[in-house]
């Protein structure tokens, strides 16, 4: 089941179940349409260098029961710390 993080791990942004803001790689890191485009080399994902997709939204119908993730990750890469 795709974990639907709760935030974009390079400016910490809210990405909410519904957003079509969120984009994923294949290991569910998750980062802002704005960070990929100003902060992430050439649209890749800095962790494992895969390409980013839009997330999927899963339909509220399902969230019940198919809560999304609340645990919070945060990049330590110097594009998203200011360093």
């Amino acid at each position: 089941m795709l974990e639907l993080r709760p935030n974009c791990e390079c400016c910490g942004t809210d990405l909410p179940p519904e957003s079509d803001r969120a984009l994923i790689c294949s290991f569910e890191c998750t980062w802002c349409r704005d960070c990929a485009a100003t902060r992430l080399p050439g649209g890749l994902c800095p962790n494992c260098g895969g390409n980013l997709v839009p997330r999927p939204i899963r339909p509220a119908g399902k969230l019940e029961r198919f809560p999304a993730s609340t645990v919070r990750k945060r990049s330590t890469l110097p594009a998203c710390t200011g360093g």
